[in-house]
């Protein structure tokens, strides 16, 4: 590289990822051959529209790439293409959220999401997003075990009659029952999105629930537990389809980036394969070691467990906060993230707990005695 500057933050990029146990839940990494797409001269390419209906010129290949990956989406996900349709053109989680409720919704409609300190995510209609702004929340969160309290959402849905219901979260660790959520929506006549940005590679590797079978429209990044790069899918019923697409493009996007979209095809792939079935295993297997060696050690696990790749710690429970705890675990070696918990009642700056994944350490080979390891760590750091 000539500009040898930005090689040498890249390098030293490259050196820190290999000297620190990398726990941040949102994080993965990559194989050499998403990598190789995506650093590819497809970023040299503006196709504006969808295969087969550009504005510019020259797309026969980029339109079998974008179609190949639409494939494989479904593929990964086991969809009947006559009943799923899905665009691959959204840039991150996001603005993927925002295209479809600019779809199916008006302003000032009502979302239905989880409120952020239970485990919610911004783009589910807080009020520092865009989201909150165009439309109007009504939030829900967890009950006293720190699960989803199923029939006080459904109160709450009859009661305020939301357009659209999200099933989705950035920090809740449980399966989440879609079949409720479906009787709870079609009880409102509200549609309903399953937002699975954290959780898609685990329901791929069929370690973790579907929804596809109850939902309207599915979102997700790709770059969490799919292991792919930092893009974004919607799938939809095909009735929804057009209205989403129209949503993406023209209405929120320009010419998408293709080295991302063939990237995520090359992920695609990937998650099809006998053995991300057995990583998304221990992906699974090595957060529930953690959890319990954590509790084991006098730790307070929110909801007692874990049911996927994600440990929420209440720090507070030994009188350190969140941020405190990040940052003495980050000077050790251990990048975690602050967190708030259920009913937390610090700032989101400064929370009462800690948020743990084991994604990106299971890709590079952690089995559970690293996690045990990990967990006995993490309490000598935070205990001295």
């Amino acid at each position: 590289m000539k500009d040898k500057k930005i090689e040498k933050l890249i390098q030293k990029e490259s050196e820190r990822q290999n000297s620190v146990i990398n726990l941040i839940a949102s994080e993965n990494y990559v194989s050499d051959d998403v990598l190789a797409a995506l650093g590819s001269n497809l970023t040299n390419k503006y196709a504006e529209g969808y295969p087969g209906k550009r504005y510019y010129g020259g797309n026969e290949v980029v339109d079998e790439i974008e179609e190949l990956c639409k494939k494989r989406a479904l593929d990964t996900f086991k969809l009947n293409p006559k009943t799923w349709s899905v665009n691959v053109q959204t840039l991150s989680g996001s603005p993927a959220n925002l295209a479809v409720y600019n779809a199916l919704l008006n302003p000032g409609d009502k979302i239905m999401g989880m409120n952020l300190s239970d485990g919610g995510h911004l783009s589910h209609g807080h009020k520092v997003s865009i989201t909150g702004k165009l439309y109007k929340q009504v939030s829900y969160g967890v009950g006293k075990n720190e699960k989803i309290d199923y029939d006080s959402l459904l109160e709450l849905a009859q009661k305020e009659k939301p357009q659209i219901i999200i099933a989705g979260f950035t920090a809740y660790p449980r399966k989440v029952n879609w079949k409720k959520f479906r009787d709870i929506a079609d009880s409102c006549d509200a549609i309903l999105l399953a937002d699975i940005s954290h959780v898609a590679g685990l329901v791929a590797g069929g370690v973790y629930p579907s929804p596809f079978k109850y939902a309207d429209v599915v979102t997700t990044t790709t770059h969490k537990t799919l292991r792919g790069p930092r893009a974004a899918l919607v799938f939809s019923r095909t009735e929804l389809s057009g209205l989403i697409n129209k949503s993406v493009f023209p209405g929120l996007q320009g010419g998408p980036h293709l080295n991302a979209i063939a990237a995520t095809a090359v992920a695609l792939k990937e998650a099809q394969s006998a053995k991300f079935k057995t990583y998304t295993k221990n992906v699974i297997e090595n957060a529930q070691v953690l959890a319990s060696e954590l509790k084991s050690l006098g730790w307070r696990i929110v909801s007692g467990g874990t049911d996927s790749h994600m440990v929420l710690v209440d720090t507070m429970s030994n009188d350190i906060t969140g941020k405190d705890a990040s940052d003495k675990l980050e000077k050790e070696g251990i990048i975690v993230n602050m967190n708030t918990i259920p009913g937390d009642k610090r700032g989101p700056m400064n929370p009462s707990g800690i948020r743990l994944g084991t994604a990106a350490e299971t890709t590079i080979g952690k089995k559970k005695k690293d996690f045990i390891k990990i967990s006995k760590r993490i309490d000598e750091i935070l205990r001295a």
